[in-house]
């Protein structure tokens, strides 16, 4: 029964750990994405015509 309550408090510790680097990268803008809403726009257009043309088929 011991090693249960270990191996909480391991996965506890461990979840702690990844969600403060998790926090922290969103923090310093590590998922920040300033190219793609740029670009999107062009190449919607070609989004569609492709899947109009595979409906087509």
């Amino acid at each position: 029964m011991d090693i249960i309550f270990m191996l909480i408090i391991a996965s506890l510790i461990i979840a702690i750990i990844f969600f403060i680097l998790f926090v922290k990268s969103v923090k310093s803008g590590q998922y920040d994405d300033v190219y793609t809403p740029s670009v999107r726009m062009l190449f919607d257009d070609e989004l569609v015509k492709e899947q109009t043309t595979k409906k087509s088929n």
